[in-house]
Order: structure tokens, then sequence, then C-alpha cells
């Protein structure tokens, strides 16, 4: 089940400050002024009031950090080898796209869109209570090609040259078993590795970009799930942009990469 922690920590910021600002207000003066009356010491304040006193402040500096500031993310899958493995836990900036609300997501300040080449986390248009993470590949009113494992944007190739054989036994742990090629791609100002399975089928097609729409692809680009097969990012649906990994811990097997930790994500 996919719990919207955007929501809850909504709800519970409301609720406890809520308590709060109504006892402020309304009943800890009269409890006091009974305390008085009867020459009583003052006692500790209901349950309830001294919880939301003590966790409100807490609870509204983490939404405002996490709506508008940063937010981590874990990496499920390996639709991003090498740039991102299985266990990484990165950083994403959400307010390079755009400031936000949370859970409405609706803009309220313009800042900035994705560039080409950008890895950015977004809302899977299919189902939007789970996150993605691919690689902004087209942007708004681009033609995107992809035949025979090449890739063409505005029917321009994109440059790649072979970065030798990529085995899972490089890796320290957390990735999946692959035997691919690895290659250096230019794709705008981004210069990254991506992942080809020579004996993948390649998933041909060209696509125009709607305005206000992306087109994401995974860099291990044989084994994602991507814009080639469900379609195109709304611009509504983007979170912000990965910049950095803070921990490597593959949970399932038990297994940390330190050396990635504080890598940046390129």
């Amino acid at each position: 089940m996919n719990i919207d922690f955007a929501l809850v920590l909504v709800v519970l910021t409301s609720v406890t400050g809520i308590v709060w600002l109504i006892d402020s207000l309304l009943f800890r003066q009269k409890r006091m002024d009974r305390l008085v009356k009867k020459n009583l010491e003052p006692t500790r304040e209901p349950v309830l009031v001294e919880y939301s006193r003590s966790l409100f402040p807490v609870l509204l500096i983490v939404l405002l950090f996490r709506s508008f500031l940063f937010e981590p993310f874990k990496i499920p899958s390996g639709s991003m080898i090498p740039t991102l493995l299985v266990g990484d836990f990165i950083v994403v900036n959400k307010f390079s796209y755009g400031i936000r609300l949370p859970v409405l997501n609706k803009k309220i300040i313009h800042i900035g869109e994705p560039q080409r080449g950008d890895v950015v986390v977004f809302r899977f248009p299919n189902d939007p209570s789970v996150n993605f993470i691919k690689r902004a590949i087209g942007l708004p009113g681009d033609t995107i090609t992809y035949r025979d494992k090449q890739l063409f944007v505005n029917g321009e190739r994109v440059e790649s040259t072979s970065d030798g054989q990529f085995k899972s036994a490089d890796v320290k742990c957390s990735t999946p078993a692959v035997d691919a090629k690895l290659f250096d791609e230019q794709l705008g100002d981004a210069n990254h590795q991506m992942l080809l399975h020579e004996r993948s089928r390649s998933r041909n097609g060209q696509w125009v970009v709607p305005q206000g729409h992306y087109f994401m692809m995974g860099d291990n680009r044989d084994r994602s799930n991507d814009s080639r097969e469900w379609g195109f990012v709304p611009e509504e649906n983007l979170l912000g942009r990965a910049f950095g990994i803070w921990l490597n811990f593959d949970f399932e097997k038990g297994c940390a990469d330190l050396s990635r930790v504080g890598n940046g994500i390129h």
C-alpha cells in the first residue's frame, strides 16, 4: 500500500497546530486562573495539548523543508544503472522546477524548467501515488527518435562513445546481475553514462513531445519502463531534480556501499 506521506504530514501539522492554538486562545488562561484562585501550583497541561505544543514546531519545520526545499527518496529498481543503483538514497531539489503546494502540487512560484539531461523525480502519470525517477530526454516540442538503440533528438544523433563492459561484479552490492556495455553519452549539457544490453531488442519509435510535457528514459536503456512504454510526463507531475546520494544500503541483501555517499548525480 502506498502511503501519501505528504498528506499525512500536512494533516498532523494542521491538527497539532490547531489544538495548540485553540488551547492558547481559549483554555490555557482559564486553566491558570483556576489554579491561582485555589493557590495551587501549575500542573502539567492536558496530554493532547502537551504533545501538540511539542510536536507542532518540529512537524512544521519538516513539512516546510520537505515540501519546498529538499526531499529524500530511495531507488528501488535498476532502471537508472549505472547512474543510480538499487539501494541508493538520494536527495531531490524540490524548488528546481518551481515552488508547489504540498498535496495539491499546485505551482505557486515559477523558478525554472527541466533541462535536457536532468535526472528528474516525478509522479507516474498512470498512477500518481507512485514516484518514478528517469532522465529528461525530450522537452516540449521535441521530436524523439529511438532506432536500433540509437537516440536522436530533433533529427540529430545523440553522440555516445563506448566505455567498455559493465558487470555487476564491478559494484559492491545492490545491483542486479547484468552484463552490458557502458557508454558515455552527451545529452545537452549533461555528460552521463548509460547501459545497452547486446542481446535485448531495440524498442524503436518516434514521439513528438506535447507542450507542457516531457519525455523520460532510464539510463539502463534496455531495462527501463519509461516514456517509450507509457508516454509523456505532464509538467504538473514533476517533483524535483535529483542531485546527490547520501547513502547506499540494500536492506534485502544487508549490504552497503559507503563509497557512493556524497556522490553527485549527473
